[in-house]
């Protein structure tokens, strides 16, 4: 509760993270200017039993109706986005969402959820896997960095997605009586959950899949929602956290398995069933956060270290490493104000990955601000140099990547996402006069991805004139802040057009010049149009999305039903 909210800590420090030096806790102090907005669970507290706690108390209403408009209105664009990804990925049959979706079907449950696009109620953490899948499979819904400079220690730089609003969906959907604000409320807790812990506590560094974060999350408020009392929701992350943790190993290789796009499906789907278990009276593991055996102290241990990672005696006779002591980490959550982890999440305006939008926003205004480069050809560019910081210039800036032969290693490779933006610049061989019209425009699509995309010989050739640089320090410092990207075309003439540093491209958070929701009603549409027979059918479902603040219960319970067929 809020009384939480300024502790004075008994130790001076602890590890941040295992790849890092230790971290004074001295800052943690300083949160009192937040405590009337927000509580703090101290890392020497239970924070399981902390964060059930504060998800039933933000979504039945004890801070009372203070959160801010604009949160509202974030979470409810966040979620019709991850619907209109969701349901254009089934409508062209994608593998693992149809798949799911076909499994869930399988499984009736009269007291259950439904699937996107039927009324047939089935059992509930298979809904989940299965909506959730589909959200993901594009993989353009929202993207989070874990990086908020504004409250000290919230800077681990974790990722994550908005993947995870089917929850939400599937508890209004089995108790019947949630209507649209306590729903989009629900999503603002777990977005602020799962987007807190990832400001916290880094997953990627231990090649641990950024899910975790969002399966914790979920586990919460579909325990909230259901009338969980925080102890069983306590059990069900112990229980999560024990026994379902996903590594990287799902994202290693060349050519991506759908456990890639499927992993926030499968991870919430455990952490559901862990839930309704719990629920059911099974008692997991407690107080898991400060657990020296779980992944976060065994990663980042906070006792029987030394001043870094190379001095931790890991052997079981250490008996103070694998002792008492607090988590690596306090946790701030919000419950007022507009100060939530959802307002500092990005949108993706097409189908890439995101850090690529430094570099399409750099090239769009060199587009933009040079119309002899699109009238120019394919033949009329020299060389494309990209300069990117790590770990963009290391993972998808790989030279590598630049023979992709799926959607999933395209939408992973900069040079073609680049390289397919511009070739479609220079097939009309103009682009409108402003950043957002040319946004729209040049967008990309699923059909971007398809074989003739992947194999189209201007986008080939464009690939093979891109090179990489890497910012150096000066780049990387600016990161997970901003996307700090470059971009210089040198043209056959001789001339070099040069983007600059691009920071905050469109999308961003902290973009100030793009008109988000015109881009983003472009983007619903043109998924839309996947979907539907026509427009005004695509408008009347995303204005239900839309407008889901002011849905009945009834209406959020068949929010997620259209003409499949």
């Amino acid at each position: 509760s809020s009384d939480l909210a300024v502790v004075a800590l008994p130790l001076e420090k602890m590890l941040s993270r295992a790849l890092n030096c230790a971290r004074p806790l001295a800052a943690h102090r300083r949160f009192a200017a937040r405590h009337f907005s927000a509580v703090t669970l101290p890392a020497d507290s239970n924070q399981a039993l902390g964060i059930g706690q504060y998800a039933k108390d933000l979504i039945d209403g004890k801070y009372g109706d203070n959160v801010d408009a604009s949160v509202y209105e974030r979470v409810e664009m966040f979620h019709t986005d991850s619907v209109m990804c969701g349901i254009s990925a089934l409508a062209l049959k994608t593998n693992a969402p149809t798949v799911l979706r076909d499994e869930a079907l399988s499984y009736p449950d009269p007291k259950g959820a439904t699937v996107f696009g039927s009324s047939a109620k089935c059992a509930p953490e298979k809904v989940i896997a299965a909506n959730a899948s589909a959200v993901r499979e594009w993989d353009s819904n929202g993207t989070v960095f874990g990086y908020n400079p504004n409250i000290p220690g919230h800077d681990a730089g974790e990722f994550g997605h908005n993947d995870f609003y089917p929850v939400v969906m599937a508890a209004a959907q089995v108790t019947g009586n949630i209507d649209g604000k306590k729903a989009l409320l629900a999503m603002i807790a777990l977005d602020e959950i799962r987007g807190r812990l990832a400001e916290v506590f880094s997953l990627k560094s231990y090649k641990i899949d950024h899910v975790v974060h969002g399966a914790i999350a979920s586990a919460a408020v579909y325990g909230a929602l259901l009338g969980a009392s925080a102890e069983e929701i306590e059990s069900a992350i112990g229980m999560a956290v024990a026994h379902y943790i996903p590594f990287r190993a799902i994202r290693a290789g060349k050519q991506l398995s759908d456990s890639k796009g499927a992993s926030a499906a499968i991870s919430t789907e455990a952490a559901v069933l862990c839930m309704r278990r719990a629920m059911r009276g099974f008692v997991g593991p407690k107080d898991i956060f400060r657990n020296p055996e779980a992944i976060f102290r065994f990663f980042e241990p906070t006792t029987g270290t030394g001043s870094s990672k190379d001095n931790v005696d890991i052997a079981l006779s250490n008996k103070v490493r694998w002792g008492v002591g607090p988590s690596p980490f306090n946790l701030v959550l919000s419950h007022a104000g507009s100060d939530f982890a959802v307002m500092g999440m990005h949108f993706k305006l097409g189908l890439y990955e995101h850090q690529s939008a430094g570099a399409l926003e750099g090239l769009l205004s060199a587009l933009v601000h040079n119309p002899e480069l699109a009238a120019g050809g394919v033949d009329g560019i020299a060389g494309i140099n990209i300069i990117a910081y790590e770990p963009a210039f290391g993972i998808i800036g790989d030279p590598a990547k630049k023979d992709p032969t799926t959607r999933q290693s395209a939408d992973h490779s900069m040079a073609f996402i680049v390289s397919r933006i511009l070739q479609k610049a220079l097939t009309t061989g103009k682009v409108p006069s402003a950043m957002d019209d040319a946004w729209m425009e040049l967008m990309l699509s699923p059909y971007d991805y398809g074989k003739d995309a992947l194999y189209e010989k201007d986008t080939r050739a464009l690939m093979q004139k891109i090179s990489f640089s890497h910012g150096g320090p000066e780049y990387d410092a600016k990161y997970p802040d901003g996307i700090p990207t470059a971009i210089d075309v040198t043209l056959k003439s001789g001339k070099v057009i040069s983007s600059g540093m691009v920071m905050y491209p469109s999308g961003h958070a902290r973009n100030t010049t793009a008109d988000l929701k015109k881009i983003l009603q472009h983007k619903n549409r043109m998924l839309g149009d996947i979907v539907f027979q026509d427009r005004a059918t695509v408008d009347s479902y995303v204005s239900s999305l839309v407008n889901m603040k002011g849905a009945s219960a009834s209406e959020v319970c068949s929010l997620y039903n259209f003409d499949y067929a």
